[in-house]
């Protein structure tokens, strides 16, 4: 029985002599994974494969022994977590002594310290062992780089696991690292490297005497001047070398002796890149130095970052020299002093004040603007920075600006104010006494004013921006300083066109300002306003000149913009729906326009009282009841048709009013909303027109049983409100509403209001959840488009609705959406549907402003587009292909469509094959189909070089062609297209430019100056291809 035992046991140790003897002398890899599997698996014991190498590790060869501990390292780093703790102590002596043997062992002997660093059984004291061998016995700089890397790694784990044991080393660990890393020049190596040093220092490991030593063996590399091979697999770029080298050199103050004389070395220097770098080192190290550090190095820091804002020609450099200005500030801004100790921060300032001050009084010469950023650097520290700088700087400025009377100097040193004043509102102060613009605050008011009262516009706008800035200082302005401030922004409100600039940007400061003053701008603005309003209503019954419909229109805009506080929405918005009233009175002469711009100022308030609930309801239950009201009104028959109130029926004038319902309705609560949609919906079904105001309408309200054309139309604000609700709202009714809605979608009589039915019916269609009431819904306009798309005088109602309930159902991925769009795609060779059904590609691919937004909760899967490329473009080209001659036009016209509103890196990758049709497509006779296809291609000559200069002939050819046609929108997007074919590599242009350049010479004639202006732009190109420098 034992002689049995004794065979079994020695079959398996066979098989592992056979691996072992495989690997060491038959130099195969196989048998390593093999062995370390089967010890994994329980089959042998590391004890085991120690004994089978018995041989192999005391071979007198350096090979086969290296052979040997290369298979043992590589079992160890796979089953390190088996082993036990007296294992690993025999295991470590073993390596250990191995260190000392020939170099061509020393790479397989670091492999298994690497696996034995992992292991959790590793004894007290045996970490440090480990290091204090490799430290003496191994130079590590002498290995290769793999090796090196190795090392680099037992030192990293050993830091991770067993931080205390190596602590008790002291500075000899630190030193011992320094031996390690020097002369390290793979970049592999020394991002792990820098790492190691950044945790000895922020993990408190003990540097001792050789912080110098530690701080040479790093900055050694600073700065770094690293450029990665092309195609390097490890991904190693220079921004990652830089930041891990800055992590180092900024992480303690104790490297400031050192490091701060060799940054202001290489800010001196005349190498970009150093600047760069040296100035952001500076700036992280500003986060971890005080003033102990910095205080004998600033004024040689302050004079190179002086140096460089003054007179360096890169916008980095001066962009990095004002952020490193800022850092060091702050630095001294924070530090604590003693009692006895001189304050820093002022003299510093003192020196920045000395240097830039009397630059400030020459504002026609070209440092004083370097001068004011410097400042605004520093001012922009602390509070204590701020108050210093700003109550030296301010009262020189303030006199500048009267001594000086030119514009374009007081618009200069009133900018710089404004600088100065921006950054006041970044500290708050506890007393008001405290502020430093309390003292300045009348000279600067009166200066403003003079800004705002001066001819030149770009004045004012300055002044206008300053005006903003004091007002936003809490309890800065007066009473009586906020009505000359209003009183002037009236007066700007109603500049000529002349300075448009001017007057947005005084509505804007009045948008600003009355939301922080609601009470100044009620008494003394909005009053003007109403005034001014009550003024152009009269005007307008008078059919009064131009200019004083001009100030009507201002005056409706500033009404708008003013409404940014709760409380004056309440004062504007009757105002302005008082004086729609008036149209509808028929006590204006007005026009579609006139409405229109109502409509206007009407939704931009409606967005502003957004940001707001309360306002917002507030909106939406004064103002959609009374737009639905005149509309109502509007509608009904007359005994004498009024052109006054037909107004509102207008196309133009109804859209203007959706987009008002529509804003006033998407940030609606869902609470709310559902309080709405109960009297909105039975205003439309049912005529119950209770909630209106001034309900007594001469007949009822009927809009799908019958109704007049003039009811009809108002569908489009049924639109707007429901396909505005957010998704968890329940309609009221929805089944009859869907069902009419059908069913005035296919109505011939009126197109405006069957393309309003069709879209709110894909609106619905599109928020409904997922279930069999919205595959009826479903059922039922398809059976109806069919019907539609017979002969018959509905086919384009038909179509109408196919589109859109297409686009409904592509943007929320719906199984169907398939199905129609194939639908579409037949349509395309149809005799009277085909133009039509190829711009409907058009509809599906872009985004549509009233129905169907993500604004308007409707369900949108963000990368439809792609989908729909992916699904569909194959069987267009396969189509195109099909199709017979006078269809083609058809297709192209469909599929460039589809790819112009395609994101470009989804269209790059199928370009080769799809640019032939592309080319194909500008061939096509259709303005529509050439417009779209060359602003598809100008984006893909710039984006896909290579590829486009295979067919540069051709383009060539078509874009000269096309710079002649007929439409204008063709002939600049064409010459646009020949300005980008400058992209293209010069060689393969050049044969060309002779060409070119005479058939560019005839649209420089072009009777539209826009059309001149790209021909210009496009040949200049031209003639600079090829020459030197271009």
């Amino acid at each position: 029985m034992a002689a049995a035992a004794a065979v079994e046991a020695a079959a398996p140790m066979g098989a592992l002599w056979g691996l072992v003897h495989d690997f060491v002398v038959g130099q195969q890899e196989g048998p390593a994974d093999q062995v370390a599997a089967d010890v994994k698996s329980g089959n042998y014991t590391v004890l085991q494969v120690v004994e089978a190498l018995g041989s192999s590790l005391e071979n007198p060869e350096p090979r086969t022994r290296a052979r040997g501990i290369q298979l043992l390292s590589q079992v160890l780093l796979h089953c390190h977590t088996l082993l036990l703790e007296k294992e690993v102590v025999h295991l470590i002596l073993f390596y250990e002594n191995r260190l000392k043997d020939h170099h061509l062992v020393i790479p397989s002997v670091l492999q298994g310290l690497k696996a034995l660093s992992l292991c959790v059984a590793l004894p007290p004291g045996l970490a440090v062992s480990v290091l204090k061998a490799i430290f003496q016995e191994v130079h590590v700089q002498s290995l290769p780089q793999v090796d090196r890397h190795t090392v680099y790694n037992i030192i990293t784990n050993f830091m991770r696991t067993r931080e205390e044991e190596l602590k008790s080393l002291g500075a000899d660990f630190t030193f011992g690292f320094i031996q390690v890393m020097d002369g390290e020049k793979d970049p592999r190596n020394l991002l792990v490297a820098f790492r190691i040093v950044h945790d000895l220092i922020s993990r408190d490991y003990s540097l001792g005497p050789f912080v110098e030593e530690l701080f040479e063996v790093t900055s050694c590399y600073f700065p770094i001047d690293f450029t990665p091979p092309p195609n390097d697999p490890h991904g190693i770029q220079r921004e990652d070398l830089i930041l891990s080298l800055r992590a180092v050199l900024a992480s303690t103050p104790r490297f400031a002796e050192f490091l701060l004389p060799l940054l202001i070395e290489k800010v001196d220097s005349e190498v970009l890149s150093a600047k760069l770098d040296s100035l952001q080192t500076l700036n992280a190290c500003c986060a971890v130095y005080g003033q102990k550090e910095l205080k004998d190095f600033l004024p040689s820091l302050w004079a190179s970052i002086r140096r460089e804002v003054f007179q360096t020609a890169s916008e980095r450099v001066e962009a990095e020299g004002l952020a490193a200005l800022h850092s060091l500030t702050a630095c001294l801004s924070r530090s604590v002093l003693r009692a006895d100790a001189e304050d820093l921060l002022d003299s510093f300032l003192s020196n920045i004040l000395q240097d830039c001050r009397h630059h400030l009084c020459e504002p026609d010469m070209k440092l004083v603007w370097p001068s004011a950023k410097l400042l605004q650097a520093a001012a922009g520290a602390s509070a204590r920075a701020c108050d210093s700088v700003t109550s030296n700087v301010l009262p020189l400025l303030l006199e500048q600006f009267h001594k000086h009377s030119q514009s374009s100097q007081r618009r200069t040193i009133l900018e710089m104010l404004l600088g100065f004043l921006k950054l006041q509102q970044k500290w708050s102060y506890e007393d008001k006494d405290q502020r430093p613009l309390n003292g300045f605050k009348d000279q600067l008011c009166s200066l403003v004013f003079m800004a705002l009262t001066d001819p030149s516009t770009q004045l004012q706008l300055v002044g206008i921006r300053t005006l903003t800035v004091l007002g936003a200082q809490p309890d800065l302005l007066s009473s009586e300083d906020l009505e000359l401030a209003v009183g002037h922004l009236y007066r700007l409100s109603f500049l000529k066109e002349d300075s448009q600039s001017c007057r947005v940007a005084a509505l804007e400061a009045s948008g600003t300002l009355a939301a922080l003053y609601p009470v100044a701008f009620s008494s003394h603005l909005v009053p003007k306003l109403a005034e001014e309003l009550r003024v152009g209503e009269s005007n307008l019954t008078n059919g009064d000149e131009p200019t004083q419909c001009s100030r009507h229109l201002c005056c409706l805009q500033a009404l708008s913009a003013v409404s940014t506080h709760p409380s004056i929405v309440k004062e504007t918005l009757p105002l302005l729906l008082q004086h729609l009233w008036q149209v509808n009175r028929g006590n204006m002469v007005a026009q579609s326009s006139d409405v229109i711009a109502v409509c206007q100022s009407l939704r931009q308030m409606a967005e502003k009282c957004q940001q707001d609930p309360e306002s917002c309801w507030y909106f939406h239950q004064t103002a959609i009841p009374c737009l639905l009201a005149l509309a109502v009104q509007a509608s009904m028959p007359e005994k004498e048709p009024s052109v006054l109130r037909k107004v509102l029926l207008e196309d133009e004038v109804l859209a203007a009013m959706v987009s008002v319902i529509g804003t006033a309705t998407t940030h609606l609560s869902p609470e709310l909303a559902a309080q709405s949609v109960t009297y909105i919906v039975p205003l439309f079904l049912d005529g119950n027109v209770s909630f209106l105001p001034e309900n007594s309408f001469p007949s009822r309200f009927q809009p799908f049983q019958d109704g007049s054309s003039g009811q009809r139309r108002l569908i489009a604000l049924l639109m707007a409100f429901v396909c505005s609700l957010p998704r968890n709202v329940e309609i009221p009714q929805l089944n009859q509403l869907m069902r009419e809605l059908l069913e005035l979608s296919c109505c011939h009589s009126c197109p405006f209001s069957s393309t309003a039915a069709a879209k709110c019916f894909a609106g619905l269609l599109n928020k409904h959840p997922a279930g069999q009431q919205l595959d009826e819904f479903l059922q039922l306009a398809v059976d109806k488009v069919e019907a539609g798309l017979g002969s018959g005088p509905c086919r384009s109602q038909a179509f109408t609705l196919l589109l859109w309930v297409t686009k409904a159902l592509v943007l929320r991925y719906h199984p169907l959406s398939s199905c129609l769009t194939a639908r579409l795609m037949g349509l395309l060779s149809d005799p009277e549907l085909g133009p039509a059904a190829a711009d409907g590609f058009s509809l599906l691919m872009s985004d549509c402003t009233d129905v169907l937004t993500r604004a308007g909760h409707a369900e949108v899967r963000i990368m439809f587009r792609q989908r729909f490329f992916t699904d569909n473009v194959p069987a267009l080209v396969q189509g195109f292909h099909a199709a017979p001659q006078d269809v083609k036009p058809n297709y192209l016209k469909g599929l460039s469509h589809v790819l112009n509103r395609l994101p470009k890196p989804v269209l790059l990758p199928e370009l080769p094959t799809l640019l032939f049709l592309l080319l194909e497509a500008l061939s096509c006779p259709d303005c529509v189909v050439q417009l779209s296809t060359l602003s598809c291609l100008q984006p893909l000559l710039l984006e896909a070089p290579q590829v486009m200069s295979l067919h540069v002939d051709t383009l060539v050819t078509k874009f000269l062609n096309l710079s002649s046609s007929p439409s204008m929108a063709v002939r600049i997007a064409a010459l646009q297209c020949m300005h980008a074919l400058t992209r293209l590599p010069t060689p393969v242009l050049l044969p060309y430019k002779p060409q070119v350049i005479r058939a560019l010479a005839k649209p420089l004639d072009d009777k539209k100056r826009l059309v001149r202006k790209e021909a210009v732009s496009a040949r200049g190109e031209w003639f600079l291809l090829g020459s030197p420098g271009s």
